[in-house]
């Protein structure tokens, strides 16, 4: 499954800190909503096009996904069976720089939760 530490791009975890200043809400939390709203969108991840994960926020699984963890990891080897699990850690960092895509222009914490 996913490894025990895990870490996400430098763009990634800027556009959480910004989201948090902006909304109060942590880069965890905002990571998992990415996480998922990038599976419901049908993004998929492809090891060509895979970004460097150089971000400096190194948390453990279980801080990063919460409680979604099982269902995080579920969702990750049903979609990408094939992969290891430094590869299924770039798949989900791949996953929340989509998702956040969609959530990262919110300027406050009433126009983030209207957005969801």
């Amino acid at each position: 499954m996913l490894p025990n530490r895990m870490n996400l791009s430098k763009t990634t975890e800027d556009q959480l800190k910004l989201l948090k200043q902006r909304t109060g809400i942590s880069p965890n939390v905002s990571s998992r909503i990415a996480f998922f709203r990038s599976v419901e969108s049908g993004f998929t991840y492809s090891v060509e096009t895979a970004k460097k994960l150089d971000g400096n926020l190194v948390l453990d699984k279980v801080t990063w996904l919460g409680d979604t963890q099982l269902v995080t990891e579920l969702v990750l080897k049903q979609i990408y069976p094939e992969l290891d699990d430094k590869e299924t850690m770039a798949a989900w960092a791949s996953h929340v720089e989509d998702g956040i895509a969609a959530l990262r222009n919110h300027k406050n914490l009433l126009d983030f939760a209207s957005s969801l």
